[in-house]
C-alpha cells in the first residue's frame, strides 16, 4: 500500500511539471512515513525544487555559418594572449602611480605628524618647524668653582677698613638660562639671564636681549643688549676660555665696564674675515662701572636727574690672513671705540657720585688678579671724575678712548695667543693719561685636538674631543695643557691705579664637548701701588683706596678650579 502511494506521487509530480514548462516544485518528504509532498508540514523535509526544461528546436545551420564561426573562434583564440599581455601591461603602467599617491599620502600623514620635530645639539635643547621658519632652543651653563690662596701676604688692614686678604672657597661662578631661535628663517632671537650676576639686582642679570635680521649668510643687523664688538678674548664665550678668568688688561676695560650693553649693531662675517660694528649706550641694570643713573636700576631707570645716557661707538675687524684649513691658520685683528660719559653733579655742585665705581657718573677702571671666587680688586684708579664743580682741582672725565690689537696663531695641537690694549682718558685735569694692558700665552692639546673658530665672532669656539670620555672603553676626552704671562698699567700721569703682572698655568680636560674641567694656577710677580692714596680722597672710598696701597709689593698665589657645564 505504501509502494503504491509513493509511486502515485511521483506520478502526479510529473504530471504537474509538464503542465507549464515555466512551473517550479517544490517538493517535501514526511520522515516517518517517507511520503512526498508538494506542500510543507509537520515532519515534513524540503528535498528539493524541480522546474520543467522544455526542448527547443535550433535552425538548421549552413555550412558557410559553420565557416565563418570557426574562423571567429580562431580570431578569439589567437587575440586572447594580446588582449591578455595588454591589459598587463596597462596594469603595470598604473601601479607606479598607485603606489606614488600612496607614498604622497603617507608622507602627507608624516608631515602633520612631525610638523614640530626636537633634538639635543650645541645649540642645546633644540626644537623647530618641518619648513624651518620658526625654531627654538633652551639652553644654559653652570661653573661651579672654587678657589684656594696658599700665598696671600698683603699689608694688614688698618682703621675701620675690611681686611685686604683674599679669601679661600667656592661659589657658583655662573648660572645661565637662555632661550634663542628663528622665525621667518630670516629673524633670529636670543635672551639670556645670568643668576649669579650684577650683584644681586634684577635688571643686571641680563646678558643678550636682542633680535637680529640676518640680511643674508654674512651680513646680520641686531637690536637690543648685546656684547661690544670689542676684543679677541672677551669675543670668545667664557665656555671657551683656555684660562679660568680673562686677562687683566680684558677684564679692566672691557668686561668690568659690562660688555653687554643695549643698542644696534651689524657684523657681516665670511670663513677668512669679518666684521663688527656698534653704537650702543649702557647696560641694563645699575651693576657696572659705567652706569651714570644715580637710581639703583641703573640705566633702567634715568628718573630723579641722573642725566643723559652714555654712548658709544666702537667696532672691530678681524680676519685669517694665512689659513690652510681649519687647524691650521693665523687670525689677527684690531678694535677701536670712543665711549662718552656723564658725570652728575647736584644743584650746589656737588658730584652725586663722589668715590663711587659704579652709580652717579664718572667712571672707573679697577682689576682682581685672575682669580675666581674672591674677585676683589687690588688694581683701582677711584672714580675719574672727583670733586665739586667750585673745585679749582677737580678732575671730570668727559670719554676715553679704547684701541686693542690681536693675533692668534693655530698649528693642529699647538695654539698661541696674544693682545695690546690701550686706553686713553679725555676731560677736565686730564693731559694724555691711559691705561695699557697686554697678554700672551702658549696651548697644546696632548690628545691632538685643535682649536675651534667661530666664524661669526672670529674667536675661540666649542672644542669636539676625538674620543669622549667613556667608562668602560678606550675614550679619555681632550686634554690640554697652557701657560701664559699677563701684564696692566694703570699708573699714568694724575691717574694712580696701579701695575701688576703675573702668570698663570693651566690644565684642561675636556671629556665631552659640553663638559670642561680647569684647574689653574696663578702667580703674581710683582704689584705696585705705593701711589694709591690710603684716605677716601681724590675718587676713592669706602677704603678701596687703603686696600689698594695694602697689596703694594705683596705676594699672592692661588690655585683655582672651574667645571664648566653647557647645553
Amino acid at each position: 500500500m505504501k509502494s503504491f502511494r509513493f509511486i502515485l506521487a511521483i506520478a502526479v509530480a510529473i504530471n504537474l511539471c509538464a503542465i507549464s514548462s515555466t512551473y517550479a516544485l517544490d517538493l517535501y518528504v514526511d520522515t516517518k512515513t517517507k511520503q512526498i509532498f508538494a506542500e510543507p508540514g509537520p515532519g515534513r523535509v524540503h528535498i528539493g525544487s524541480y522546474v520543467k526544461e522544455e526542448k527547443v528546436e535550433s535552425p538548421p545551420v549552413s555550412s558557410q555559418q559553420v565557416l565563418a564561426d570557426s574562423a571567429k573562434k580562431t580570431e578569439s583564440t589567437e587575440s586572447a594572449p594580446a588582449r591578455q599581455n595588454q591589459a598587463t601591461e596597462v596594469a603595470n603602467k598604473a601601479l607606479p602611480e598607485r603606489l606614488a599617491s600612496q607614498v604622497s599620502v603617507l608622507e602627507e600623514r608624516v608631515k602633520e605628524v612631525e610638523k614640530i620635530h626636537g633634538n639635543f645639539d650645541d645649540r642645546g635643547l633644540h626644537w623647530s618647524t618641518k619648513d624651518g621658519n620658526f625654531s627654538v632652543s633652551l639652553n644654559g651653563r653652570i661653573q661651579p668653582a672654587s678657589q684656594y690662596n696658599f700665598i696671600n701676604d698683603p699689608d694688614p688692614a688698618f682703621g675701620a677698613n675690611l681686611p685686604n686678604e683674599l679669601n679661600s672657597g667656592a661659589n657658583i661662578r655662573r648660572a645661565r638660562l637662555g632661550i634663542e631661535g628663528t622665525f621667518f628663517k630670516i629673524w633670529d632671537y636670543k635672551f639670556e639671564y645670568d643668576f649669579s650676576r650684577g650683584n644681586g639686582t634684577v635688571g643686571s642679570g641680563i646678558t643678550d636681549a636682542f633680535v637680529r635680521l640676518n640680511h643674508t649668510n654674512a651680513l646680520s643687523y641686531k637690536i637690543g643688549s648685546f656684547k661690544e664688538p670689542f676684543s679677541l678674548e672677551e669675543a670668545a664665550s667664557n665656555r671657551f676660555l683656555t684660562f679660568i678668568e680673562r686677562h687683566m688688561s680684558v677684564n679692566s676695560f672691557v668686561d668690568n665696564p659690562n660688555t653687554y650693553k643695549t643698542g644696534i649693531g651689524v657684523n657681516y662675517a665670511v670663513q677668512r674675515w669679518q666684521t663688527g660694528l656698534a653704537f650702543q649706550t649702557e647696560p641694563i641694570g645699575g651693576w657696572s662701572a659705567a652706569s651714570t643713573s644715580v637710581n639703583a636700576n641703573g640705566n633702567q631707570n634715568r628718573n630723579n636727574g641722573s642725566g643723559d645716557t652714555g654712548w658709544q661707538g666702537i667696532g672691530r675687524v678681524s680676519g685669517r690672513p694665512w689659513m690652510e684649513d681649519e687647524t691650521k691658520f693665523m687670525h689677527v685683528g684690531i678694535s677701536a671705540g670712543h665711549t662718552a660719559v656723564n658725570t652728575q653733579y647736584r644743584a650746589d655742585g656737588t658730584m652725586v657720585g663722589e668715590g663711587q665705581t659704579g652709580g652717579g657718573g664718572g667712571m672707573a677702571f679697577f682689576a682682581f688678579p685672575g682669580t675666581n671666587v674672591d674677585r676683589t680688586n687690588i688694581l683701582n684708579t677711584g672714580n675719574l671724575s672727583t670733586g665739586a664743580l667750585t673745585d679749582p682741582n677737580r678732575r671730570e672725565i668727559t670719554s676715553y678712548d679704547r684701541y686693542g690689537a690681536e693675533a692668534w696663531f693655530v698649528y693642529g695641537p699647538f695654539s698661541a695667543q696674544g693682545e695690546y690694549l690701550r686706553t686713553n682718558i679725555n676731560g677736565a685735569g686730564y693731559d694724555n693719561e691711559h691705561l695699557t694692558g697686554y697678554y700672551g700665552f702658549a696651548s697644546y692639546f696632548l690628545t691632538g685636538e685643535s682649536k675651534a673658530y667661530h666664524v661669526r665672532n672670529g674667536a675661540a669656539n666649542r672644542i669636539k674631543p676625538h674620543r669622549p670620555f667613556q667608562w668602560n672603553g678606550p675614550g679619555w676626552g681632550a686634554w690640554e695643557i697652557a701657560a701664559g704671562y699677563d701684564y696692566i698699567n694703570m699708573n699714568s700721569g694724575v691717574i694712580t691705579g696701579g701695575q701688576a703682572n703675573m702668570v698663570r698655568f693651566g690644565l684642561n680636560w675636556y671629556p665631552h664637548s659640553n663638559v670642561k674641567f680647569q684647574a689653574n694656577v696663578i702667580h703674581m710677580l710683582d704689584i705696585n701701588t705705593a701711589r694709591t692714596p690710603i684716605t677716601n680722597t681724590d675718587g676713592y672710598s669706602g677704603g678701596s683706596g687703603a686696600r689698594t696701597n695694602g697689596w703694594n709689593n705683596a705676594d699672592l698665589s692661588a690655585f683655582l678650579t672651574q667645571w664648566t657645564i653647557d647645553f
